[in-house]
């Protein structure tokens, strides 16, 4: 399977970029096709621009800016994505990205003004994030992430595609078995792919 593998963090020795690596080694070592997106090391602009905005529904030019990314997503029969939960959403330079790349014409598309999902070639998702804190306080604030993963994102992939959200959860108190037992969960969670 031809899988995007897209990281949104800045630092290359932290958690998540552990998370990357496993991510990277485990799907390799399933036999798929793995291209990679780390948005820092792109250097990746999240910032909308206002000519872009003008011309959000050109579908003629809208992609230009961001032509490379477009057909990153429209090559992957799979998405993993790979960021830390800051402030209960995902790290701006990921939201940009989404803001950017999922355009119309692109995720979507327009059907009598209403909105039609367009990434049907996409029978995976997978989201692999890290929590600074617990379980319980997500679910207090209504856990954002989750839901914007596996409703909104899961809705524009194939029908009978799945989406999968791997979370680490108060990471902040994880020791290095902790840590070592969730890079295995993701190891074993991508090897069935």
């Amino acid at each position: 399977m031809r899988v995007l593998l897209i990281h949104a963090h800045p630092v290359e020795e932290s958690f998540s970029a552990a998370l990357k690596a496993e991510a990277l080694r485990a799907l390799v070592a399933a036999g798929h096709s793995v291209e990679e997106c780390d948005l820092y090391r792109r250097g990746f602009d999240p910032v909308l621009t206002r000519e872009e905005r003008v011309a959000y529904h050109d579908l003629e030019t809208n992609r230009d800016p961001v032509e490379s990314y477009v057909e990153q997503l429209l090559r992957a029969e799979a998405v993993v994505l790979v960021y830390p939960v800051w402030n209960f959403g995902f790290p701006a330079i990921l939201k940009g990205y989404f803001d950017r790349v999922f355009l119309p014409g692109v995720s979507f598309r327009m059907k009598d003004g209403k909105v039609v999902p367009n990434l049907r070639h996409i029978r995976r998702l997978v989201a692999i994030t890290t929590y600074g804190g617990s379980r319980f306080r997500a679910f207090l604030v209504g856990d954002p992430p989750r839901k914007l993963v596996c409703r909104v994102l899961r809705a524009l992939i194939a029908r009978s595609g799945r989406a999968t959200y791997l979370a680490l959860y108060d990471m902040n108190r994880k020791d290095a078995a902790g840590r070592a037992a969730f890079l295995a969960r993701v190891g074993d969670e991508l090897k069935r792919l």
